[in-house]
């Protein structure tokens, strides 16, 4: 059974997105309202094996709603891959008092939040990834964000590639998941879409795709290809060959991590900031909190790690008959 939790500790693990600060004082300000202490770990686990603690307050979080990125800092850490850096991040956590704690990240910082779990810390993980590749959730803190800031961004590319009458490769972030890809395809009005899930590497249908499009006058070509997929400035120069059109490749690269959050990214995070801190002073461990089908929830962290998640195939199909 769980420990009674009385100190709940916060970090940020991973990649940041925009949002995390919104959860970091979700977690802060309702564990507060519940009587308890919060304490910050800064740069993740890496911060929490250095013991770089941390007490916050209701004036720490304050003016950081609005700020992208993450006040605590993140960072990876390879030493708690290991059982000893484990033992060592849950000792360093009750002898700081933190007999509870939320992790804000990807799947690999929920990974680790379920080996602290194991050791007896009481662990609520909650999905900050401009990715959206966690299966439990529909919704991941900082992918509002980032697909707008990459369709703005995928705007004004358009623009010139239609000025210079070219073929514009734009290549958006999202690790092995097409999520920020495909929303930027329909968004954006692409002419194709690469995505690792559904991508054969058939460069001559794209070739033929250029041609035809050229010849019924269309004066320009968007790609966008996902990160997954990547070799976006070797596969522009192939294009230009085949086709004789001009052909440049744009990698918008880690300016979709950053930026002011979106309302969506600021309320939703909110929410789950707040609902893990809840959990926790519920007394649940080894949880993820997740949203789906309207409604905020909880799953237990093996169970959600265990779930795989696909592209909408509905989507695809759409995408397809809006770029013809």
């Amino acid at each position: 059974m769980a420990n009674e939790v009385n100190t709940i500790g916060v970090l940020t693990s991973g990649g940041d997105a925009p949002g995390m600060n919104a959860a970091i004082r979700g977690v802060v300000r309702e564990a507060l309202a519940n009587g308890k202490k919060v304490k910050g770990i800064r740069r993740g686990y890496q911060g929490l094996l250095e013991e770089d603690i941390m007490e916050l307050t209701r004036e720490s979080v304050s003016e950081i709603i609005d700020q992208g990125g993450t006040f605590l800092l993140t960072a990876r850490c390879a030493e708690f891959r290991t059982e000893e850096g484990q033992k060592k991040g849950a000792e360093i956590c009750r002898k700081n008092g933190i007999d509870g704690l939320v992790v804000i990240g990807g799947d690999g910082s929920f990974a680790g939040a379920q080996k602290l779990a194991a050791q007896g810390i009481n662990t609520v993980g909650v999905p900050g990834t401009i990715d959206l590749d966690i299966a439990c959730t529909e919704y991941t803190i900082g992918f509002d964000t980032a697909v707008n800031t990459a369709m703005e961004a995928i705007d004004k590319v358009r623009d010139t590639s239609t000025s210079h009458e070219r073929v514009s490769i734009i290549e958006v972030m999202g690790r092995d998941a097409g999520y920020i890809t495909l929303w930027c395809g329909i968004a954006n009005g692409a002419e194709d879409i690469l995505i690792p899930e559904t991508y054969d590497y058939d460069e001559q249908r794209i070739i033929n795709h250029i041609v035809a499009s050229r010849k019924s006058g269309k004066k320009h070509h968007i790609i966008i290809n996902a990160e997954g997929i990547g070799h976006s400035t070797s596969m522009a120069r192939r294009i230009e060959a085949a086709t004789g059109v001009e052909t440049r490749a744009t990698i918008l690269g880690y300016m979709q991590r950053g930026g002011s959050p979106t309302c969506k990214d600021r309320v939703y995070a909110t929410m789950m900031g707040a609902m893990a801190a809840d959990l926790l002073c519920d007394g649940k461990t080894n949880r993820v909190v997740g949203y789906q089908n309207g409604k905020f929830q909880d799953y237990d962290i093996n169970e959600a790690l265990g779930m795989n998640k696909g592209v909408s195939e509905y989507m695809i199909h759409v995408a397809k008959n809006m770029s013809v």
